[in-house]
């Protein structure tokens, strides 16, 4: 009788560890894919797929932009939208910003711990800092806490997830009508492309984006179209040749 009840008491006792683990802080149901260990043994569903330099032009990401609307959660996102793309942060470095990480005057933003742990500090144009402000202003009336933070619920003024802003991201890009991948690495690249053609040295941008190697910082210039390349070379003057070489007696 005694073992009886001491296994069922065991199973009783998994069982509620289980369904606690199931929920979240704020007792809500909790995805079991969340759960440690769930995707133990399993291949990434992205394993072997890669995606190849392909940033969006200005005109595009201005459309998303604009998509993104004026209520709290658009705002937000068009904040973070600038920060990604004209200051080219990773997105786990633009979701780790606190409000003090900013310095207006300057120009800057602090990057307290970037890629290997490393911390940096980078600049973002007088524009950007302007599309900025509408987010800054609203964030003033939440919790101390990130920069781009959990509007609503137990976790207000928490870090966003880079989960809930791809998605966010990706419903913005279909608003817009921009048919093509448009994640936060891609405004990363158009960060570096865009630098590149203004004639910013390539160490700069290295430096910018917090890139150890010089040759991997060149992998994010291939987003060049080739459009462009073309009409480079084909703008290209004709070759010149010595003026002494025309006055010479022909044999």
């Amino acid at each position: 009788m005694g073992s009886t009840m001491s296994g069922s008491f065991n199973v009783s006792r998994e069982d509620a560890m289980q369904s606690a683990q199931l929920l979240d802080r704020a007792g809500r149901p909790r995805s079991p894919a969340t759960v440690p260990g769930h995707h133990r043994g399993r291949p990434p569903r992205n394993k072997g797929l890669r995606y190849p330099p392909d940033p969006p032009t200005v005109e595009e990401i201005i459309a998303v932009m604009r998509a993104a609307g004026d209520h709290t959660d658009g705002v937000r996102l068009r904040g973070l939208i600038v920060v990604l793309w004209r200051a080219g942060l990773r997105i786990s470095e633009a979701l780790a910003l606190a409000e003090s990480d900013l310095d207006r005057a300057r120009g800057a933003i602090l990057v307290r711990r970037g890629k290997g742990g490393k911390r940096r500090e980078v600049g973002m144009d007088r524009w950007a800092w302007d599309q900025l402000d509408p987010w800054l202003q609203l964030r003033v009336s939440l919790p101390v806490g990130a920069l781009f933070c959990v509007l609503r619920g137990p976790t207000r003024g928490r870090p966003c997830s880079p989960a809930a802003i791809r998605v966010q991201l990706h419903h913005a890009a279909i608003a817009a009508g921009v048919r093509r991948r448009f994640a936060p690495h891609q405004l990363r690249h158009a960060h570096a492309v865009e630098m590149s053609r203004e004639g910013v040295p390539l160490l700069v941008i290295q430096r910018q984006l917090g890139r150890a190697d010089l040759a991997i910082t060149s992998v994010y210039l291939r987003g060049i179209d080739n459009t462009e390349i073309v009409d480079t070379v084909h703008e290209r003057p004709a070759p010149m040749i010595p003026a002494t070489n025309g006055l010479r007696p022909r044999a």
